[in-house]
């Protein structure tokens, strides 16, 4: 064949292959969203909301060397500037500054209700809200929830845009949305996306299953509405992850069913109130499950009941797992915190766990969460003596706990510190030198010999769950006995 004819040939399958992708690609590009109208319609009811705070520090005391403050008016703008350069000539008491920040906001109701983030006007001295049409209004607190990280405004003004609340629950992971704010005082910057995830927890917030989202979020977003096609406010942005300090594709939203949930009690009762069992929970790993003798990974594994708790007249123990609360499935240990906060407070609800390998259920009655302070720990109890360490066949040695060390980490009975570790079972399982065992295969540890016994006992390549406290830190770590 012809080198002309095979270039005819080319030729037609190019022409025939764009003839096939053409209409391929305008449907993608008319599958896109275009966010033009729903800015237009959802825009004015976002707004700006700037904050001053009174900071207080010492006065700085006029130091040797830098001569004597020259003599000024009263009213010289002159005077802080010579303090600071010369120092104060009468040394201590408290000087005064302040500090602006900026966030966003929107307008929930027509009367002047605006929701953000707690941590947007928290400690606020003066807080100013900039509407759409550029009028700048003084807003107060009605109120403010740090758990939940939301905060109701209110501002003397009516006949204000506002914003139609969707319902979280029914957004699907991969459809589109939008977020309007003012990142770095930008005001009304329109960013858009996609929802990566539902349901996310964060080390700092157990109360609130976070929209992750791939939307543009930078300082200043905070507070302000994560929209979904139909111009409905699905969540309020309020977090990124960052190793810059500026957005790497990671933004996390309050789901607007859980800030409305927390608006409502704020307007009923002035305060936010939500359940408390009384335990510290773990997550449950493919290893751990293995040697709690579950099929699957699942659940919430309890640490710690605490005294007098909920939880502790119930009969819960450490080394549970809850796998359902009330009838909801718990598939991660954060499902719990949040099915227990939005108990009904005194509300009497089936537990169902596994112990010992075995389900089981319990009967607690709900009680409201107490003050972070009332969670502090308590005191330890009397003193035991210390024995000299023997390495097991584990690869560590254990002593009984010192007298401090029981006090500072308070653990109130039995319990052995990990004294020196070597290459082996214990530290292939993460078990570290100074480490508190508090219990062994599902049994409570009374003291070093109770220990050994325990080791001694133990079946050859059988994966065992180990309770270790850690700086007052509890945590299960599965590990796996060796077969020789």
């Amino acid at each position: 064949m012809s080198t002309k004819s095979m270039s005819g040939i080319a030729g037609i399958i190019v022409l025939f292959s764009a003839m096939l992708l053409s209409p391929l690609v305008a449907a993608q590009a008319a599958g896109l969203p275009d966010f033009t109208e729903l800015v237009e319609k959802v825009g004015p009811a976002v707004v700006n909301i700037s904050t001053s705070q009174k900071i207080k520090h010492k006065k700085i005391p006029q130091p040797q060397g830098r001569g004597e403050m020259p003599e000024m008016p009263e009213d010289s703008p002159f005077g802080d500037l010579f303090k600071h350069f010369f120092g104060d000539p009468n040394g201590g008491g408290m000087d005064e500054f302040n500090t602006q920040s900026l966030g966003s906001g929107f307008i929930i109701d027509a009367n002047g209700y605006v929701l953000t983030n707690h941590h947007v006007v928290k400690d606020a001295s003066e807080i100013v809200v900039r509407l759409n049409d550029r009028r700048e209004l003084k807003a107060k607190v009605i109120g403010s929830d740090a758990r939940s990280d939301i905060a109701l405004l209110k501002i003397d003004a009516s006949n204000l845009p506002t914003l139609k609340l969707g319902n979280a629950e029914k957004e699907k992971v991969g459809e589109w949305v939008m977020a309007i704010g003012s990142p770095f005082g930008f005001d009304h910057s329109v960013s858009v996306g996609v929802i990566s995830a539902k349901g996310r927890s964060l080390p700092s917030e157990n109360y609130v299953p976070f929209i992750q989202t791939d939307v543009a979020i930078n300082p200043g977003n905070s507070g302000g509405p994560l929209f979904n096609l139909q111009g409905e406010v699905i969540g309020i942005n309020s977090q990124i992850y960052t190793r810059s300090g500026g957005f790497m594709g990671l933004s996390f939203a309050i789901p607007i069913n859980v800030a409305m949930d927390v608006v409502k009690q704020i307007k009923d009762k002035g305060k936010v109130t939500r359940g408390w069992l009384g335990i510290l929970i773990q997550d449950v790993n493919r290893e751990l499950a293995e040697s709690f003798g579950m099929d699957k990974p699942m659940g919430a594994a309890v640490l710690r009941v605490i005294d007098e708790s909920p939880a502790e007249k119930a009969g819960f123990k450490v080394g549970d797992v809850v796998i359902e609360f009330d009838g909801k499935m718990i598939h991660h240990s954060s499902d719990l915190p949040l099915a227990v906060g939005t108990t009904p407070i005194d509300k009497k609800v089936k537990v169902k766990i596994i112990r010992d390998g075995k389900p089981a259920s319990l009967a607690v009655k709900v009680a409201e969460l107490p003050a972070e302070e009332q969670l502090a720990g308590r005191g330890a109890d009397a003193d035991n003596e210390t024995k000299p360490a023997e390495l097991d066949k584990l690869g560590m040695a254990v002593d009984e706990l010192p007298p401090e060390l029981r006090s500072r980490e308070d653990v109130k009975k039995g319990g052995v510190v990990v004294s020196r570790i070597e290459d082996g079972a214990a530290s292939e399982a993460g078990i570290h030198r100074g480490d508190i065992i508090l219990k062994f295969n599902n049994q409570d540890v009374k003291g070093v010999a109770h220990f050994r016994d325990l080791v001694t006992a133990l079946d050859k390549n059988k994966s065992v769950p180990v309770l270790v406290q850690r700086h007052r830190s509890p945590m299960y770590l599965p590990l796996k006995v060796p077969g020789e």
